[in-house]
């Protein structure tokens, strides 16, 4: 007989993370309430506190990308112009 393994949702996973963020328990006793191995309690803590940081660095202020293509306009032009005249020249200096 085969061993399937437990497959627990991204909600549950945050529930016992955050009852070992909020030390509602040994880890020994989280284990056994929620029915998971004490590693993996630790290592879903561990993820939990590794990406809050994300939360906050990822956040951009509204009209972000309005801004970013209004400094981009200028740019493209500069692009367009430079273009041209490097075909110009590049036709004017011969085979």
């Amino acid at each position: 007989m085969a061993n399937t393994r437990k497959k627990h949702s991204p909600e549950f996973k945050a529930k016992v993370a955050l009852a070992a963020v909020r030390e509602e328990g040994t880890v020994a006793e989280l284990s056994s309430r929620f029915g998971v191995h004490a590693s993996q309690i630790h290592a879903w803590k561990k993820t939990l506190l590794d990406g809050t940081a994300g939360l906050f660095a990822a956040t951009k202020p509204p009209g972000g990308e309005a801004t970013a293509e209004a400094q981009m306009a200028p740019l493209y032009e500069k692009i367009g112009q430079l273009t041209v005249e490097r075909d110009f020249f590049r036709k004017r200096s011969g085979p």
